[in-house]
């Protein structure tokens, strides 16, 4: 997933840490996190609605959300 937030942000790898804000920390808008967010639904084959995104401000919450989302899937 960090090469994903590398290419579509164009940022060095080095600063694409858990914390590190999209907006604030690694520059990307409104536009780059819309593509962020749909390569990352192509990715783990899902959606991600927009209620759900609108915390997700760094890579860590897209993890632990992405997790979530795993598990309860696995629970049926």
């Amino acid at each position: 997933m960090r090469r994903c937030v590398v290419a579509l942000l164009g940022v060095e790898a080095s600063r694409v840490t858990p914390d590190a804000r999209f907006r604030e920390e690694l520059g990307a808008d409104s536009l780059d996190l819309i593509e962020l967010l749909m390569a990352i639904e192509g990715e783990f084959d899902g959606v991600i609605s927009d209620e759900d995104a609108r915390p997700l401000e760094t890579l860590a919450q897209v993890v632990a959300y992405i997790e979530a989302r795993l598990r309860d899937e696995a629970r049926g």
